[in-house]
């Protein structure tokens, strides 16, 4: 059994790893949890004892790769959502993705509640949504401040903040260049908990 220590250093472990391929050195660990390396280390080596974690081949302590495979949750890709005035939309799924949905502090993915969307347009680039991310979402009732794939009077969808002002909800873009929209009906399709940046290969 695992305290609860030694469970917030694993997921630490588990998320660093499936995001950069690697597990974190002693020195990222101990600058994660205010430690010394030494500490670090000792955590560590107490995971390992417990078979959480091994020493892998350079030396770091993480997770054997069927460890983290274990871990990853396909997620589907649905078609792209517009940051920028509404429009008509049917989603598609495009692809999978497969990750460790901790990485965005979702404990577990499950069909229907974690994906993604493709982001098109320029209304959020002030949130660093631009125009080709993927949105990651999870369904769940949203919070003034949330930013959220909105169905708008049951026509149309788009990416934007919600707000409330004088009781009513509206949607505002984080670029000065759209106005607030105030729907009639409003629908939270899914909250956005995190963004993967797609490099396009003439930015790259």
């Amino acid at each position: 059994m695992l305290t609860e220590r030694q469970e917030v250093i694993l997921d630490f472990v588990r998320e660093y790893q499936a995001a950069q391929s690697v597990p974190p050195s002693t020195r990222e660990v101990a600058r994660q949890f205010g430690c010394s390396q030494q500490g670090a280390a000792k955590h560590l080596q107490v995971l390992a004892r417990k078979g959480q974690l091994a020493k892998l081949a350079d030396g770091k302590w993480g997770l054997q790769a069927r460890s983290v495979q274990a871990h990853l949750f396909e997620a589907p890709v649905y078609g792209a959502i517009p940051a920028g005035l509404p429009a008509m939309q049917e989603q598609e799924p495009e692809e999978i993705v497969a990750i460790d949905p901790a990485v965005f502090g979702v404990r577990q993915g499950r069909p229907g509640h974690f994906w993604f969307l493709r982001v098109t347009g320029d209304s959020m680039t002030g949130a660093n949504i631009l125009d080709g991310d993927l949105v990651a979402l999870v369904r769940r009732e949203p919070r003034p401040g949330d930013i959220i794939a909105a169905l708008v009077d049951e026509t149309t969808t788009t990416l934007k903040r919600l707000v409330h002002e004088r009781g009513r909800a509206l949607l505002r873009a984080a670029n000065p260049r759209y106005a607030d929209l105030a729907p009639q009906l409003l629908e939270s399709q899914g909250v956005v908990v995190g963004v993967i940046r797609r490099v396009r290969a003439g930015n790259a």
